[in-house]
């Protein structure tokens, strides 16, 4: 019975993505179809590699496991290098490139903040929401579902967050010169790798996955962590390349979350999110046409397609009440953070920082801090 589940998983994915990426190269072009593929090659990577933003902060304020966060630092510091390089010479084959700059905001830190709480809730980040959900965990559906909502309602106080005091975007590469930003940015995660070192030595945990995997195979995971930073770096690199921006992938929660509400009847083309931050007339097009959710949703095909390769694929109903009262907080709080902070884990961390945007940076104090106090209330929901 598993066995037959995994093949139709494999079948069902793979006829799904040759399906959307013909649908998408006839009518939206090749560079569209091109970024559903990178989309599509995250949700293996994130799957196999077990590459989880949530589970690696929760490790450190559990155990005092760094290996994980090092994982990251090695990720940002690879994609550092190469954004500011490209970033520089303005573009790619005709497409303009630019970085994910921001404001630095108290919105950053509050929402920041609610994001990190909500990640140790909702069980993910937002791309390991998406992943995890495609790999058929029926409870991510449930945080997935909520983090829309919360992304609706983020977008429809977006802009009362636009006036609390801010300091204007601050990026290194732009205000101190290539080298000198770059080398900046290195010492920053060389900093945050010896915090990680000492502090795992002084909880006296000792580890061996950062540049290895026990019992590792291609398809059935788990990838060593160092392969899964360096194939979500290549990721964020392509997205950059084809869509002139980093990868991103709540704007198009609060998309979908605006469409069902149009559906349903609510007028949102009004409020100052579509009219400043984002286009009223993304709500008039197919999602299909919007590059975030396009490669959303290759993420959860590809996560569908490496479960059922590994033999792992098998939904489940059985929800506990509290476990399912946590998706539902955790996924509200999921968007609604990540809404008015400029993005999540990817698009304001990852992206941020790998764009020497300070804002990044900003963005993973307080969401860490959100972090570790949501891990504390986990335990209340039995999780």
């Amino acid at each position: 019975m598993t066995r037959n589940v995994n093949q139709s998983a494999i079948i069902g994915s793979l006829a799904g993505v040759a399906a959307l990426a013909a649908l998408l190269a006839v009518n939206y072009g090749w560079r569209q179809a091109a970024l559903f593929f990178v989309g599509t090659c995250a949700g293996i990577i994130l799957y196999h590699a077990a590459f989880g933003f949530t589970a690696a902060w929760r490790e450190v304020a559990l155990t005092g496991n760094g290996e994980g966060l090092r994982a990251q630092m090695f990720m940002l510091a690879v994609t550092v290098v190469v954004f500011s390089l490209l970033i520089a010479q303005g573009e790619v084959a005709g497409t303009p490139l630019r970085g994910s700059v921001a404001p630095l905001s108290m919105a950053i830190v509050f929402g920041a903040f609610l994001f990190g709480v909500g990640m140790q809730l909702g069980g993910g980040c937002a791309s390991g929401t998406l992943f995890t959900a495609g790999g058929g965990n029926m409870r991510m559906l449930v945080t997935l579902a909520a983090f829309i909502a919360g992304s609706l309602i983020g977008s429809w106080q977006w802009g009362f967050w636009q006036t609390v005091p801010s300091l204007a975007p601050f990026a290194l590469t732009e205000r101190l010169g290539i080298g000198a930003g770059i080398g900046v940015s290195l010492l920053l995660f060389a900093g945050v790798w010896a915090a990680s070192v000492a502090y795992q030595r002084l909880r006296g945990v000792v580890t061996a996955r950062d540049f290895a995997s026990n019992g590792y195979t291609f398809l059935r995971g788990p990838w060593p962590l160092i392969a899964g930073a360096l194939a979500l770096s290549a990721v964020n690199v392509s997205t950059l390349m084809l869509a002139g921006r980093p990868w991103g992938v709540t704007s198009a929660f609060t998309l979908w979350g605006a469409k069902i509400a149009t559906y349903v009847g609510l007028d949102v083309s009004g409020w100052e999110y579509w009219e400043r931050a984002g286009s009223a007339a993304s709500l008039q097009k197919s999602v299909l046409a919007d590059v975030t959710s396009v490669m959303n949703f290759g993420i959860m095909l590809g996560a569908l397609l490496a479960a059922g390769l590994a033999g792992k694929f098998a939904p489940s109903l059985r929800l506990p009440l509290r476990s399912l009262l946590a998706a539902v907080i955790g996924g509200l709080m999921l968007g609604y953070g990540a809404r008015i902070a400029y993005g999540c884990n990817i698009g304001a961390y990852f992206g941020g920082i790998s764009s020497t945007s300070l804002h990044g940076w900003l963005w993973f104090v307080a969401a860490f801090a959100g972090s570790t106090l949501g891990t504390k209330l986990r335990p209340l929901f039995r999780l």
